[in-house]
């Protein structure tokens, strides 16, 4: 007698095909939604820099972070003055790569909002000014090849005016720095502070290249508190 194989019934058949489908689904979705490992930034397929963020490492102003208080550009570059919520502590970064501590901190300035002074020229200059006891003192920043340089002095006025001019007309923005002419008396004394003033000039590479007349008062000169000079205001320093 023929005997017949057992068969499968259809319905045992479906849900097996079924589970095996559903199984296949889950794992193609699980690769699909796998997160991807990270880009380092700068390579190919990394993900761009939000707007904003910035390009250079975290700098502090003495033992607080810095708050920006003033920014101009000069030659193409930007140049910013940062410094702490008292400015008492500031830096110039200038680019996105250099940062100057500032050396007229350790004179006890206050840098504020007007503090930081740039002009274009053949050599781009800035100069950042801050009120301290008894007037105002100054530091410069240079520019020569495309390489910014602090010249490491720094200037001080006891009249409380510092200011940048293209005195000698040579397409370098010279420093002015308005002081008592007040000689055997000590600078911020009450005899110096009765003093005539003068306005000193110096040029970026070479000094001193003389003084004005002296007047009353620091506001009887040109253009003051942003005093405009020319050569024929100079003559030799007393």
């Amino acid at each position: 007698m023929r005997t017949q194989e057992a068969r499968t019934p259809r319905s045992v058949l479906l849900t097996a095909l079924l589970a095996v489908v559903v199984t296949a689904g889950v794992i193609v979705a699980v690769i699909l939604l796998r997160p991807s490992a990270p880009v380092p930034a700068g390579e190919p397929g990394a993900a761009p820099l939000p707007d904003g963020a910035p390009s250079t490492p975290k700098v502090n102003c003495g033992h607080s972070a810095c708050r920006e208080i003033g920014a101009m550009t000069v030659g193409g570059v930007p140049v910013v003055l940062l410094a702490d919520e008292a400015g008492k502590q500031g830096v110039v970064r200038i680019g996105t790569d250099a940062v100057f501590p500032l050396i007229i901190n350790d004179l006890g300035v206050t840098l504020k909002g007007d503090s930081l002074r740039c002009v274009d020229g053949a050599t781009p200059v800035c100069l950042v000014r801050g009120e301290t006891g008894g007037g105002s003192a100054g530091e410069l920043f240079v520019s020569r090849g495309g390489i910014w340089r602090d010249p490491g002095k720094p200037y001080y006025s006891d009249a409380g005016t510092i200011a940048l001019n293209d005195v000698t007309a040579d397409g370098v923005a010279d420093v002015i720095v308005v002081r008592h002419e007040c000689p055997g008396a000590q600078s911020g004394s009450a005899r110096c502070q009765a003093a005539p003033v003068l306005a000193e000039v110096y040029e970026v590479a070479s000094g001193s290249v003389g003084c004005t007349r002296r007047y009353t008062s620091p506001s009887e000169l040109r253009g003051w508190p942003d005093v405009r000079l020319t050569r024929a205001d100079l003559r030799a320093c007393p």
